[in-house]
């Protein structure tokens, strides 16, 4: 009886250390999920502002405020209109319909370097990668108006991780 008792309880140590490693795979692999974790570099940004004033600022605005046709690229409107969405959705609005002449004229990799930009004038700050061209991955990242609207998105994801492992020990352990 002892056997087994010490048997059970080396499982659950065994088991609540893979649970809790797996859970910290789980938190990595997440990756940046928010536009205030420093998804773009400020070289990108360089680049995207280069690009912007080309090929975007005749109908957005030198300074991203919007013109007669076209909304503004940066600031409280901008952010209203997209807080709570992921980055793909702006993504694949630029790439599909801009420049409104001839959308394939810019290629995607300029077109993420466009968003840097933009990300930047929204005081969104820069990080040490570069923001992807890939829908799939821009998915993972929300568009947040404020730093603590996307402390709290975090701590829900952690939250319910969390949540998810204590249900799973209980299952088990019982």
């Amino acid at each position: 009886m002892a056997g087994t008792i010490i048997g059970l309880v080396a499982i659950g140590a065994v088991y609540g250390t893979l649970c809790a490693q797996q859970t910290k795979v789980v938190l990595a692999s997440m990756g940046p999920r928010s536009v205030w974790d420093g998804v773009y570099t400020d070289e990108q940004a360089k680049r995207g502002e280069q690009l912007y004033h080309l090929r975007c600022a005749s109908c957005h605005g030198d300074k991203l405020t919007g013109g007669e046709s076209a909304p503004p690229l940066a600031g409280g409107q901008f952010l209203s209109n997209w807080s709570g969405l992921t980055l793909d959705v702006l993504f694949e609005r630029i790439r599909l319909t801009m420049p409104s002449d001839n959308p394939a004229k810019v290629g995607r990799i300029p077109k993420a370097d466009v968003l840097a930009y933009m990300l930047s004038m929204n005081r969104f700050p820069s990080g040490k990668t570069e923001l992807q061209y890939k829908t799939e991955l821009l998915k993972e990242i929300l568009i947040e108006a404020n730093k603590q609207q996307a402390n709290v998105t975090r701590q829900r994801v952690l939250d319910s991780a969390r949540t998810s492992e204590r249900m799973t020990k209980a299952v088990l352990l019982r």
